[in-house]
């Protein structure tokens, strides 16, 4: 998961203020630090989304909502 990715998961699940307000202030205890310090820190994206959907008990169909298909990203650049 790439840092954009990430945003627009968390744009998707959340909404976009909300989303953003969460990943700048609730603190992931998994982590021990809040989404937006964690992923400045270097914790790779799919961590932080990973976290963030622990704490916020979202579902799997949320957790998974930009699952890429590799099957499809090959029929699409030929």
């Amino acid at each position: 998961m790439k840092h954009s990715e990430f945003w627009r998961a968390v744009d998707t699940v959340f909404g976009a203020a909300y989303g953003r307000s969460l990943a700048q202030d609730l603190v992931l205890t998994s982590i021990g630090t809040t989404g937006v310090q964690a992923l400045d820190n270097g914790v790779p994206p799919r961590e932080v989304w990973n976290a963030l959907c622990d704490e916020t008990d979202r579902s799997d169909a949320d957790r998974w909502v930009l699952r890429d298909d590799p099957r499809r990203r090959r029929r699409d650049t030929r």
